[in-house]
């Protein structure tokens, strides 16, 4: 029976944005792998009327269609922060997903090129939901289950992508560690030598976040994240609504042994946070429409708190200030997160993600930790 016609249709009424909201539950249904998102946080995420990032965006969301039967989504939107910033006159597209139709993933993407062309920009980049502070980059290796605040999704969709007419910009890495490895490689011994020499070189200092001062030293933190990261390929300073949600966000599971400030000379000068992977909690929970929230995070907080099953950690940020950078700080900084998980019940740690141009990237490679995992960014000129 031949297929029916093919539709990609703007979100404009309350039942395509429903439609819109819970196809990922249809396309990863049968997917073992998938982390499901609470469906706050998705709500939260796609808002255009309340989201912070919304506030210097701008964008439409399409869906395709056969029949009555959704098959993919996608975004198409302008950052206009981004663009200011890095003088560039780019379109972005994130919320990308299809089942396995090559019609409809190209549907979907040349209408993103059509929106972004159609207002003048110059290039069409992605996928991004939205800005590099949240979840972007597609996944191309190791399609294994995520871990928090990292994006999943099926083989299939790096070549739709490329044969849409995108090419790579920017490939980014994810570091595993665990104790086995490290003693295995000598991971450990090699790091200490050269953080300890470095400390004492530069001297250095380390400590612990104090939960006592949790939002004096939450606000440390976010004033470092903006300095740190700020020449970072694609970054944008988070606006202070951005940054006042991220510090809560983060306050609300963090764990306090896993979070470092480094000074140089009793000045600060970066920060390391680790964070439960509660992508593992969320996965046994399984967040999905019809289902009450409070009842998912019932179930996610026996497995995080009251039957402890979560065996990894991520660490999303570290950043040294510019001008302490060069100087080791950060690796004294991985090397107190990696003493840090000997004593906890956290066997491995990601680092991810970092950039293929990060000198970060090949001192962990020279030191005996590969990358395990790689997300890439694309773009599609229009000129």
């Amino acid at each position: 029976m031949p297929a029916e016609s093919l539709s990609i249709r703007k979100v404009e009424t309350r039942a395509d944005f429903q439609a819109f909201f819970e196809f990922p539950w249809t396309r990863y249904k049968d997917d073992p792998n998938w982390v499901p998102p609470l469906l706050s946080q998705r709500r939260e995420l796609l808002d255009q009327e309340k989201a912070a990032h919304w506030e210097y965006m701008e964008g439409d969301y399409y869906a395709a269609w056969r029949g009555s039967r959704i098959v993919g989504t996608i975004a198409a939107f302008v950052n206009h922060r981004h663009n200011d910033y890095w003088k560039e006159h780019i379109a972005w597209f994130g919320v990308f997903e299809v089942l396995d139709d090559t019609e409809a993933a190209h549907g979907l993407l040349d209408k993103a090129a059509e929106w972004a062309r159609s207002r003048g920009y110059d290039a069409l980049r992605g996928p991004a939901n939205f800005t590099l502070h949240d979840e972007c980059g597609l996944l191309i290796q190791n399609f294994s289950p995520p871990v928090i605040l990292m994006p999943y999704n099926p083989p299939s969709y790096q070549g739709y992508i490329e044969s849409a007419g995108f090419e790579k910009l920017m490939d980014v890495y994810s570091l595993y560690y665990d104790r086995e490895l490290g003693a295995r490689v000598g991971f450990e011994q090699r790091i200490r030598k050269l953080a300890e020499r470095a400390m004492k070189r530069s001297e250095i200092t380390i400590h612990k976040i104090d939960i006592r001062r949790k939002k004096e030293e939450f606000a440390l933190l976010r004033d470092l994240y903006n300095d740190a990261w700020l020449q970072n390929w694609g970054f944008v300073p988070m606006t202070d609504r951005e940054l006042d949600a991220l510090v809560e966000n983060l306050g609300q599971f963090f764990d306090p042994d896993l979070a470092f400030f480094a000074q140089v000379k009793g000045e600060p000068a970066g920060f390391a946070l680790a964070l439960p992977n509660l992508s593992e909690a969320l996965q046994r929970a399984y967040p999905r429409p019809g289902t009450p929230e409070l009842l998912t995070l019932l179930k996610a907080l026996w497995h995080w708190r009251l039957r402890p099953s979560i065996v990894g950690s991520r660490m999303p940020l570290l950043g040294v200030k510019s001008e302490f950078r060069n100087r080791g700080v950060d690796l004294a900084l991985m090397l107190a997160v990696f003493d840090a998980l000997h004593p906890s019940r956290y066997r491995y740690l990601d680092s991810g993600w970092v950039l293929e141009t990060n000198d970060l990237m090949k001192i962990m490679n020279n030191l005996g930790l590969e990358s395990y995992k790689t997300h890439r960014f694309y773009q599609k000129p229009l000129r």
